[in-house]
């Protein structure tokens, strides 16, 4: 790899470090490749992306941008899990890691912070975005519905009565 090409992949690690909203840094030693395909499908799945970089290029690119001390997991044989949804990358990291014991979740970077393993586990833990939205949207329905359901029962109540009327002087 020469100067250059080792440039454009340095501007590459950069632009995931500052877009991402997780990325999980993970050792993948022993991996074959169907089983890290499976890995990329997945996190393509959800949106995110799977990243094997040199940790020298990796640790330039980091160099002044938040997480920049995430530096320190950056050793050995490691790949960058990453998604722009804060959520999405760690829970397909952390999933595929109990199914896959040659993947090994070392850390990662969320916001700025700094996470260890338990940091990932918690993050991948949380609900995600749509998961949010959904809820909160029900929450907001909610309310109209009992609303709706109210007006319409005495009408309801009415036609029954009505109709047991009907029913009694019809015998």
């Amino acid at each position: 790899m020469d100067r250059a090409q080792k440039e454009k992949v340095v501007d590459e690690l950069g632009q995931i470090f500052e877009s991402s909203g997780v990325v999980v840094v993970a050792h993948y030693a022993g991996m074959t490749v169907a089983q890290m395909q499976d890995l990329r499908a997945k996190m393509r799945e959800v949106g995110g992306s799977v990243r094997v970089a040199k940790n020298k290029l990796a640790k330039i690119a980091l160099e002044g941008k938040p997480g920049s001390k995430m530096g320190n997991l950056l050793t050995g044989m490691t790949v960058l899990a990453f998604s722009e949804d804060p959520v999405a990358a760690a829970k397909v990291s952390e999933a595929y890691a109990k199914g896959n014991d040659k993947f090994v979740i070392l850390g990662g970077t969320m916001g700025g912070e700094v996470l260890d393993q338990a940091g990932v586990k918690t993050v991948a833990s949380m609900p995600s975005r749509e998961e949010l939205i959904a809820q909160i949207v029900s929450c907001i329905g909610a309310p109209a519905s009992n609303i709706a359901g109210a007006i319409g029962a005495p009408a309801a109540n009415i036609a029954g009565i009505l109709s047991t009327i009907e029913e009694k002087a019809a015998a």
